[in-house]
């Protein structure tokens, strides 16, 4: 049948299983935009207030369900408006497929108006990207978007569609059998010899760790890594980006590690004799000093990407392919010869891991004067058992949030860890908010973060989406301020950030709750208060100014080398 180009974006939407569409309308993008309209009940579009805002509900939405999210927006300042939120979802992997509108192919490169180079400006911030310039493509050209987005190492794409091919005419053929593509062929199983030795390795070992991170929940893996880690009794630690896959109140999940990581995680990876790296990267915030890390382990790491391995860290053993099959397989052998069944005697290793646990390397103590940022995290976890969807921004918040927050399921835990995209956290919670109604839906900022796309608050209104905002109000920009102190003689260069707007009001002027207390024994109270009102809240915590986030690693320094403030 003869399609227009705008037609076939809706239909491919449709085979692709897309219910949900986050985006900005423009006059280029007119044509896509009719069609959405036309197309009714089965294709619902969200307006957002700003096309990042689109990006990174989007992002919150194939975080919270495991599916890509799909947003969409014009040419020129709509296609710039969208690479913060693309480089977002690049960072952290977050499979995504984002439709820009273009000038129309003869216009392309003459300056016209609302024209940028799209592909260019995109091509270092995306799996990867597309000019379409004949309507023929069209079709292709997104099923292969979608495809590559959520195989392999999942990733934002970008289709660019100019507005002459949204509006011409081709032959529109639906989609037979999965896409091919010649030149991408990414590995899903791991080499079976190197899955044994794995599991000789993890064996032999007397002082094993599982460092785990945001792979095992693209992969929907935390089940297998579940099994692993009860089946040979192993202690098991996340990345930032990782938490949520094991339970954070079981005995065998030592918290976080990293720049604020927990003592007990940061110890263990620096005595532990083999180290298993699970869909995790190596990132800088987690290894600090790369000569110090891990220095007396053997390290095993598997992972989707074959770039990622030996790239930051020199690994004794790769495996590659994806987290929950190569999983699925060491759990194959460990079943197959027994050996769950009398697991290795770790005993001494448990015994001084628990050493390091008697620290309390995160203990804090409420008062009665003055709000301490710890405890409103802590009480909404205990209010809500750890089961919110949670987003966050970036800063001080963001890490009391992974430090205080025990989060019990994956795909519960939205925040930017890669790009650290202050403005991320109510958008994402936005986009979780529409793919899941009638789940709680938690957004923790500070008051410098929740400005940078405060105006999404009128997205929330106009979808009555009951989305609970939980601000951490100390008046800077906390995580910068504390480096300041600690590293620049409290010099507080452009920090201060007081001057700020009433935020109760402002909540009530978009039409939101608004409730505001600086009083510890309000904290609880209005935390209830907040998340039984049915609509959206904005919950304003005036807390401690110049509170630090400890544990703390200096940048460049090594995992042992925590600073432990006031804590010990």
């Amino acid at each position: 049948m003869q399609l227009t180009g705008a037609e076939i974006v809706v239909k491919c939407l449709q085979e692709q299983g897309v219910s949900t569409v986050f985006g900005y309308p423009g006059g280029a993008a007119l044509y896509i935009y009719d069609e959405i309209h036309k197309a009714g009940k089965s294709l619902t579009h969200i307006l957002s207030r700003h096309e990042q805002g689109a990006l990174h509900a989007a992002d919150g939405y194939a975080r919270a369900t495991g599916r890509p999210g799909v947003a969409l927006v014009t040419s020129g300042p709509g296609a710039t408006n969208a690479v913060t939120g693309l480089a977002t979802a690049y960072m952290d992997s977050i499979p995504m497929v984002c439709i820009s509108a273009q000038v129309p192919v003869p216009l392309i490169g003459n300056d016209a108006f609302q024209e940028v180079d799209t592909v260019g400006i995109t091509r270092s911030c995306t799996k990867h990207n597309f000019l379409v310039r004949d309507v023929r493509d069209l079709a292709r050209v997104l099923r292969e978007a979608f495809y590559i987005a959520t195989s392999g190492r999942p990733g934002p794409v970008l289709v660019d569609i100019p507005k002459d091919v949204s509006n011409t005419k081709t032959e529109y053929t639906p989609a037979a059998g999965e896409v091919s593509i010649r030149s991408y062929r990414p590995t899903a199983k791991g080499n079976q010899r190197q899955v044994r030795r794995a599991v000789e390795m993890l064996q032999a070992a007397r002082r094993p760790l599982l460092y785990t991170g945001g792979g095992v929940i693209l992969s929907n893996g935390w089940e297998e890594l579940r099994r692993l880690t009860y089946a040979l009794n192993l202690p098991i630690t996340h990345t930032l980006m990782g938490l949520g896959a094991f339970p954070a109140k079981d005995r065998q999940f030592l918290g976080m590690l990293g720049m604020h990581g927990t003592y007990e995680a940061n110890m263990a990876v620096s005595h532990c004799d083999l180290l298993v790296a699970v869909g995790a990267r190596f990132d800088d915030r987690v290894t600090g000093k790369i000569s110090a890390f891990a220095p007396h382990a053997k390290i095993i790491h598997i992972d989707v990407d074959p770039t990622s391995i030996s790239k930051n860290v020199r690994v004794d053993l790769p495996i590659v392919g994806d987290v929950r099959l190569v999983l699925e397989q060491i759990n194959a052998v460990i079943q197959e010869e027994k050996l769950d069944q009398q697991p290795p005697d770790r005993q001494a290793w448990w015994q001084e891991i628990e050493q390091w646990r008697k620290k309390r390397g995160l203990r804090f103590t409420q008062g009665s004067d003055v709000i301490e940022s710890q405890y409103v995290i802590q009480s909404l976890c205990t209010l809500t058992d750890g089961q919110a969807i949670v987003a966050t921004d970036v800063g001080q918040h963001q890490m009391w949030a992974a430090q205080f927050y025990g989060f019990q399921e994956a795909r519960n835990w939205l925040t930017s860890g890669g790009l650290g995209t202050m403005g991320y956290g109510l958008p994402a919670a936005m986009g979780a908010q529409v793919a899941f109604p009638e789940r709680q839906v938690v957004v923790i900022t500070g008051d410098g973060s929740i400005q940078m796309n405060i105006q999404e608050l009128g997205t929330c209104l106009h979808y009555r989406l009951p989305v609970k905002i939980v601000i951490l109000n100390n008046g800077f920009l906390g995580m910068v301020r504390q480096w300041q102190e600690l590293f620049y003689e409290s010099r507080y260069a452009q920090t201060d950030i007081a001057v700020a707007p009433d935020f109760v009001k402002l909540a009530e002027s978009y039409g939101a709750l608004g409730l505001r207390t600086d009083r510890p024994d309000e904290v609880i109270p209005l935390l209830r208060q907040g998340l039984a009102h049915p609509g959206t809240v904005l919950m304003d915590f005036r807390v401690r100014r110049e509170s630090n986030v400890y544990p703390m690693v200096p940048a460049g320094g090594a995992l042992q080398d925590m600073l432990l403030g006031e804590l010990l």
